[in-house]
């Protein structure tokens, strides 16, 4: 793929292999280890003279390499790494980046904010916490050493904006480098590379994935950033199996398609919604009146198919809402084909204090909303008989 190849383009031939028996795409190497010809092959391999097949748990594997090349091509990276788990990428990512001390700019999903709030400083791995408004205070953890500053945009579940280059300046004055959450975006709607992140993360599992039947984590950066990630992915036997590795490249094949139908979709219902009697407020970067939408307009292609309702009532109002959904199930994740609804509350944001939620701007009475595939009209008729 040459700079100027079209995303749609890239999703379906990236990465692919011209396979021996005439498939179109890169069949699956469910191999452990793969054999020589010689000694001397065998060590321009080990010793990273020649890119080629060793030991699965490597990632030394044509499906996975293939998946990577695919990976690093839709965010215009280097080189890209897959991983079990988005999580397992960002522990990764934080083992061989972030010892210096790791700074975190506003919400992000709870199984992150746990891992930087309890387990890292466990390890002696300092960690900062700066709510989005707060960027004026950046510098100052900066300048005690903090070498990496780390956050989603948009943020989950508030759908905050975070200015990518605005903030990817200022770290980068200090030495410090940048690593964005790109998940709810996904690369059809957002490109961090491009505004100056050093890194980008993506939980697979979603918008990459598509279809609720993976887990996957992904990381692109530079080669170079992305040497000593591979050393910990290596060690902790984080890799991704071939055959998730094959599923996944398969969803990236109809990723723009699947994104732009539900960013228009999102858009409508984020529209019909806003000023709606029984709902307080709606979450979406899409709407003129979203306090993130300037930003988000100068950084992005697409808004997003994630939206947050904030139902005026109580939390019982918010939980009988929600049992009356029909098309949208309950269940978290997100970026899948079918739409899904779940209260932060229980389940993403159900770990952190009351105060802390407060603190956040997440209330009790917030539905976040992934929508999928279906009519818009139907997926609005069903909000509008749930919320009453």
């Amino acid at each position: 793929m040459n700079k100027n190849t079209s995303l749609p383009t890239i999703c379906v031939h990236a990465g692919e292999m011209k396979d021996m028996n005439g498939s179109p795409h890169t069949p699956i190497y469910t191999t452990t280890t793969f054999k020589f010809n010689s000694t001397a092959d065998l060590l321009d391999v080990v010793e990273g003279r020649k890119l080629g097949n060793l030991y699965t748990r490597y990632g030394l594997n044509p499906t996975i390499l293939s998946l990577e090349e695919k990976l690093a091509a839709l965010e215009g990276a280097e080189a890209a790494w897959a991983f079990g788990s988005g999580m397992a990428a960002l522990v990764a990512l934080f083992l061989s980046h972030g010892r210096r001390g790791i700074v975190c700019i506003g919400d992000a999903y709870g199984g992150t904010m746990e891992l930087l709030s309890d387990l890292l400083p466990e390890l002696n791995i300092p960690t900062y916490f700066l709510l989005g408004d707060e960027l004026d205070a950046l510098s100052r953890f900066l300048e005690i050493g903090a070498g990496l500053v780390f956050f989603e945009t948009p943020t989950n579940p508030t759908l905050e904006v975070q200015d990518v280059r605005k903030i990817g300046d200022i770290a980068h004055e200090y030495g410090a480098l940048v690593a964005v959450d790109n998940t709810f975006a996904s690369p059809v709607n957002q490109n961090p590379l491009a505004l100056g992140a050093d890194f980008v993360i993506h939980s697979a599992t979603k918008y990459l994935g598509g279809h609720s039947d993976i887990t996957a984590g992904a990381l692109m950066g530079s080669k170079h950033l992305l040497a000593p990630v591979w050393i910990w992915r290596k060690n902790m036997g984080t890799m991704i199996a071939p055959d998730v590795a094959s599923l996944l490249a398969r969803s990236i094949r109809t990723l723009v398609v699947r994104v732009g139908q539900q960013n228009a979709a999102a858009q409508v219902i984020a529209e019909t919604f806003e000023g709606h009697p029984k709902v307080a407020r709606v979450f979406y970067p899409g709407l003129p009146s979203f306090g993130g939408h300037a930003v988000a307009k100068s950084q992005m292609k697409g808004y997003g198919g994630m939206l947050t309702l904030e139902l005026n009532g109580t939390y019982a109002d918010a939980v009988h809402a929600m049992d009356k959904l029909r098309l949208f199930a309950i269940a978290p994740s997100l970026g899948g084909v079918e739409s899904l609804a779940t209260m932060p509350v229980t389940t993403t944001h159900h770990g952190l204090t009351p105060e802390e939620r407060m603190r956040r701007g997440i209330s009790d009475t917030m539905i976040r909303l992934s929508i999928g595939l279906e009519d818009a009209v139907d997926l609005i008729a069903d909000l509008e008989q749930a919320i009453g």
